[in-house]
């Protein structure tokens, strides 16, 4: 394992840049990836958090990613999120490579939203709400620029100057953006006058409640979830799920995992016939958009690390230099 490539977080970045990793998603689901077959995910509850292990195969490949969440470590200055993958030879099961697990997921993540964005949303879609100032808030703005014509952005959230940096770093990028936060206080009709003009919003916090009511989501807007992986936790509220087409990573994961569905279910607003579709269906063109919002509700699943990863792999194999060694 000692001479094992190891491509850290700026190689896997240069390897597989945005654009690269929504198409090579699509072309795996294309080529017959089926989302439900993945293996569930153990997570493993600690004194200092989680630790989830996240399994996938293919012919091709296999590989593991294990990730630690440690809610205190902000306050010590650590990411909250850590993690490390291995790819494995699929007919072997020799390793093969070592990666940033964190820079994997803040990859593939955006990724996967883009990539429903590209069959969900409506094709002039410009104006978006970021709900979060933190690494997943930053992708969905690069990742949503690569789909759709991006042009203004709103940040919500909780930390005045974290806002602010994300807005000023959108400004950098050419567009028009501003801050809206919790502290100090914004006033909630600006937060619902954003939500109700967007186009675009994208859910990329640590909230366990809904982060604004349903109803202020017009027809027509394109929403998607990604900070919950608990079944008791959500961004969106039941109000939404129920008026909108709803899509997600694989049925069977959603029911599991993903709060914004469960708690809907459970308290009766919804039953689990409402979900349209699996990210497979909806690439293949049958999911089809009613009148109301259109959601999708992601909670991160193995196969989108093991392609993403498979990709980098490749890239690094087709020239020089591009492995960064351990």
């Amino acid at each position: 394992m000692s001479g094992l490539p190891y491509l850290d977080a700026a190689t896997v970045e240069r390897l597989v840049p945005m654009g690269r990793a929504v198409d090579v998603l699509e072309e795996a689901l294309r080529a017959g990836l089926d989302p439900e077959t993945t293996p569930r995910r153990p997570i493993v509850d600690l004194p200092a958090g989680q630790l989830l292990l996240m399994p996938a195969s293919t012919r091709r490949y296999a590989g593991v990613k294990a990730v630690s969440i440690a809610p205190g470590n902000p306050g010590r200055g650590l990411p909250r999120i850590q993690g490390t993958y291995l790819l494995f030879d699929g007919e072997t099961l020799a390793p093969l490579a070592a990666l940033d697990g964190i820079a994997l997921t803040s990859l593939r993540t955006p990724a996967v939203s883009a990539l429903a964005v590209r069959h969900l949303a409506d094709p002039g879609a410009r104006r978006l709400v970021v709900f979060g100032s933190g690494p997943q808030a930053y992708g969905h703005v690069l990742a949503l620029r690569e789909v759709r014509p991006v042009e203004d952005v709103t940040v919500v959230a909780r930390d005045r100057r974290r806002a602010e940096a994300l807005a000023g770093w959108c400004r950098e990028l050419g567009l028009t953006a501003r801050a809206l936060a919790a502290d100090p206080p914004t006033p909630a009709e600006a937060v619902a006058e954003a939500v109700a003009g967007a186009d675009l919003v994208a859910c990329c916090t640590t909230a366990r409640h809904p982060l604004f009511p349903g109803k202020l989501a017009r027809d027509g807007v394109t929403v998607v979830a990604v900070g919950s992986h608990e079944p008791d936790a959500r961004e969106l509220d039941g109000d939404l799920i129920a008026r909108a087409t709803v899509v997600v990573e694989a049925r069977a994961a959603a029911l599991e995992e993903a709060g914004d569905i469960v708690v809907p279910i459970r308290q009766g607003t919804i039953t689990s016939h409402h979900l349209a579709g699996n990210l497979a269906d909806l690439i293949a063109g049958r999911v089809v958009a009613g009148p109301g919002p259109r959601v999708f509700k992601s909670t991160g699943m193995a196969w989108e690390d093991l392609v993403v990863a498979a990709a980098a792999h490749e890239a690094a194999q087709q020239g020089p230099g591009t492995r960064a060694q351990a």
